[in-house]
């Protein structure tokens, strides 16, 4: 979509908001609930709305799944567009911010500070930090994921290597990549990889920092990106030599017949990136072990923050019962409840630091890893236009990885291509 029709479409949203706000858009005791995930995600979201049903007998909740987080969006999107948007849905700290500057989310600080369910202090800052809008408070956070390394230890038992440890060194991460990385039946090709990733910006930013480097100018009030400053082009070059000069990484046409994730549910990769995200699904294979590790550490450890939160819109014609739901969800019962899918690392400290979560009998057994980094964490810019740069910083990462371009052509691309979207940005932090 075209910046102009982006401005229109907040523009057309604007007015939607004021015809909306008149009506609302539930009845007085019904909740409109929307969220994403697997299987086992949407069957801890039902268990949930039944128990909080069973306490709230007055409060209908209709939940509605979407299983894709990209079809999850879209329809997220439209149907705020459309005026009659669910009354609770799941949202990213990187992504709320296109709806909360356009005056479509509900606050929720004031009544996070009067629950008597929860508090403040109850969660790890970092993720009340990632929501905060211009000063509010805006939605509350449900996890506190990070991108970890799982990796499949029965390939590094027959590699004899030993197993990460907790502060791994880029050079040990890349020895490790290319130990892992064999053609197993001669013929020239590989057929085990050592590494398997999305190619998302996502995935590059922690690297970045860790090499003590931005991603962008000023992390408040942003105004380009600066993958071309040398610190951050270097990691933006060691990350892609994975692919482009070692082949640990699955190339374009691989990564096409197959992709990284499936490889490694298959026993055909020997790492890969991912957050909580995966746990549920990768729980269920049989085939070999697996478990997690911290990312390696460059020049100082870095993490990336993963959270999601429950929002509420504010043409709600129900907010109190929709309240009434979320402070329930994120209450030490509820988020027990969806922990128990293994999707998220819970943003509740007492919920997070319990056998609720780091489950010893359950895969993996190091969960403890999430909690261990979290000091690490960082955000990137809460703005409204940032979907739409980490986008397009996307694409141009992912044409330097299979080789189409070098990692400074594709900083210097990244860097003209969003200069647009800074310049309308509209920021969370308070002026």
């Amino acid at each position: 979509m075209s910046m102009r029709n982006n401005l229109r479409l907040l523009t057309f949203t604007t007015i939607l908001i004021l015809m909306a706000s008149c009506s609302g858009n539930s009845s007085s005791n019904s909740v409109t609930f929307m969220v994403f995930g697997d299987p086992a995600e949407r069957d801890a979201y039902l268990s949930l709305v039944a128990e909080f049903e069973e306490k709230h007998p007055d409060i209908d909740v209709e939940v509605t799944h979407i299983p894709s987080p990209r079809d999850y969006r879209t329809r997220l999107a439209t149907e705020y567009a459309a005026g009659s948007p669910p009354d609770v849905s799941l949202m990213n700290y990187r992504r709320y911010g296109s709806f909360a500057a356009s005056g479509l989310l509900e606050p929720l600080g004031e009544r996070l500070d009067s629950s008597n369910l929860i508090q403040p202090e109850d969660f790890y800052p970092i993720t009340l930090d990632s929501f905060h809008w211009q000063g509010e408070l805006m939605c509350i956070p449900q996890n506190i994921s990070s991108l970890v390394v799982y990796y499949n230890m029965d390939l590094f038992d027959d590699a004899e290597l030993t197993y990460p440890s907790d502060h791994w060194t880029w050079d040990e991460f890349l020895e490790t990549a290319v130990a892992l990385t064999k053609d197993l039946n001669g013929n020239g090709r590989v057929d085990q990889y050592g590494l398997g990733t999305d190619t998302s910006f996502f995935r590059l930013i922690p690297f970045v920092w860790q090499n003590e480097a931005p991603i962008v100018d000023n992390t408040e009030f942003p105004k380009r990106l600066t993958l071309t400053r040398p610190p951050s082009l270097a990691a933006f070059e060691w990350f892609v030599e994975l692919q482009t000069v070692h082949g640990v990484i699955p190339d374009r046409i691989a990564e096409a017949s197959q992709d990284s994730e499936s490889r490694f549910i298959a026993g055909t990769v020997g790492m890969f990136l991912n957050s909580r995200r995966g746990t549920p699904s990768y729980r269920e294979i049989e085939s070999f072990e697996w478990d997690v590790a911290p990312l390696p550490q460059g020049e100082s450890a870095a993490g990336i923050l993963h959270s999601d939160a429950y929002c509420l819109s504010s043409v709600s014609g129900n907010k109190e019962a929709a309240w009434t739901f979320i402070e329930f969800a994120n209450s030490p019962e509820g988020q027990t409840i969806i922990a128990s899918s293994g999707r998220t690392v819970p943003s509740l400290r007492a919920v997070a630091e319990s056998d609720i979560f780091l489950n010893p009998g359950l895969p993996p057994a190091r969960s403890q890893v999430w909690l261990n980094t979290i000091s690490t964490l960082r955000i990137v810019p809460v703005m409204s236009t940032w979907q739409e740069v980490e986008s397009v910083a996307g694409e141009e990462f992912e044409r330097a990885l299979y080789g189409d371009i070098s990692a400074e052509e594709a900083a210097m691309l990244s860097f003209i291509r969003t200069e647009e979207y800074f310049r309308l940005a509209v920021f969370g932090a308070e002026e």
